[in-house]
């Protein structure tokens, strides 16, 4: 019975509940959709002040402005090389596979391809890098909005750094502050079992499995290739920089199942920021890494944008040259960045990208909604830990880890009082 005491078993219990209300009891959704999303709103209103102090204790406290500089460098780079990677993955597997031939098309969800469309059309590339200037930051942390967040974060502790003896005080208030807002983190994390419970609850109750005999091809060929991308590509990350990525697996569990379990990568944000800080990651590593990750280090979606292009292709028996694929490649990194944070993004993109491509239609996007609640799942599990070990990789290549707490904390599972 001692296990029943472990969060990430209760998680566990939540999830396979969850399913099974669904599925015996469909009109629960409703309810479990309202839990779900409770849930998931107590984690946001603390990502956005959690963002700012970690930023600014892991900046002002630190070194020289120039290493803050290096590592936002870093840290961008890594992320295209990366999502590269994974949407030429998406593609082979895609093109190898075939998971579009033999499904046939029946317009069923017009109307909401129509808005995602209208949506894609109202969206310019351009605007999206002037919108990470706020123009009212009390607006920005109201919305949550977690570029805007970023970007006054750095302002306000270079503005602190520069005040040199004079801010130590204030400092010294953030990183208190910051302790509070962790500890607020660890009430809320005791109810996740329960919001698991409502997230998979409402998944299987609304959508139901019946939807996934026609597309589970695809849905298959997604996750496994998942799976090849986190225990192939980010499995060599991890050898090439001398880390067990099955161990920091096995670390951050919990968060894993919470993502499952809520289908969002941004509830376990701030818990996997202070888990990496408590496995001696350095606070500027993790405070400009992780959240900038969440915009630009999208791997799970860059594989599904690329695979569902393809399996469209297929449906719709378009015949993709290969400078065609190449071309779809070179506007899905653009896309796939301008569409962060945005509602329903993974169809936005999708319908900006078609239409920029020009050779599929936009109506099969129709085909793609009615599992998309089950595939997105996979993209958050595949963007979650692809972040994780991004902040990992740029910690090391910094030498800015403390490798014996990590030894400790990750390797040994032993827990480490920090001051």
């Amino acid at each position: 019975m001692k296990y029943l005491k472990v969060l990430y078993v209760q998680v566990l219990i939540g999830i396979v509940a969850g399913i099974v209300v669904g599925y015996f009891f469909p009109g629960f959704a409703s309810a479990a959709q309202l839990i779900s999303e409770t849930f998931i709103n107590m984690i946001r209103m603390v990502i956005a002040p959690v963002i700012f102090f970690t930023i600014v204790a892991g900046i002002a406290g630190a070194g020289a402005l120039k290493k803050a500089g290096r590592i936002g460098g870093k840290a961008i780079l890594y992320f295209e090389i990366v999502t590269t990677a994974a949407l030429v993955i998406g593609l082979i597997v895609g093109n190898l596979v075939k998971p579009g031939v033999g499904v046939n098309y029946s317009s069923t969800q017009s109307d909401k391809v129509a808005q995602y469309t209208s949506q894609a059309k109202d969206l310019k590339w351009g605007e999206f890098f002037a919108h990470i200037v706020p123009s009212n930051i009390v607006d920005s942390f109201a919305k949550g909005d977690i570029l805007q967040v970023l970007f006054f974060s750095i302002l306000f502790a270079i503005g602190l750094k520069w005040m040199g003896k004079t801010g130590a005080p204030l400092l010294r208030n953030f990183e208190m502050i910051n302790k509070v807002l962790f500890n607020i983190l660890k009430i809320i994390m005791r109810f996740s079992p329960i919001g698991a419970f409502g997230g998979m609850a409402f998944t299987i109750g609304k959508f139901g499995f019946a939807s996934l005999a026609m597309l589970g091809k695809l849905m298959l060929t997604f996750y496994a290739t998942g799976l090849l991308f986190i225990f192939v590509v980010l499995n060599l990350i991890a050898r090439y920089y001398k880390f067990s990525l099955w161990k920091l697996l096995v670390y951050i569990k919990e968060e894993i199942l919470i993502v499952l379990g809520s289908s969002s990568s941004e509830v376990a944000l701030p818990s996997l920021i202070k888990k990496l800080e408590d496995a001696g990651v350095d606070k500027e590593v993790v405070g400009l890494v992780v959240p900038t990750g969440y915009s630009f280090n999208l791997d799970g979606t860059t594989i599904y944008l690329s695979m569902s292009i393809i399996f469209l292709a297929q449906v719709f028996k378009v015949d993709l040259s290969l400078g065609q694929q190449l071309s779809i490649i070179g506007i899905l990194l653009l896309t796939s960045k301008g569409a962060a944070g945005v509602t329903g993004s993974g169809f936005i993109v999708l319908a900006s990208t078609l239409t920029a491509v020009k050779v599929i239609p936009l109506e099969g996007l129709a085909l793609l909604i009615g599992v998309d609640r089950f595939m997105s799942e996979g993209r958050a599990l595949i963007n979650f830990i692809g972040n994780t070990v991004a902040t990992l990789v740029i910690a090391k290549s910094e030498k800015a880890i403390d490798e014996v707490v990590y030894q400790q904390v990750v390797i040994k599972g032993l827990s480490v009082e920090k001051n």
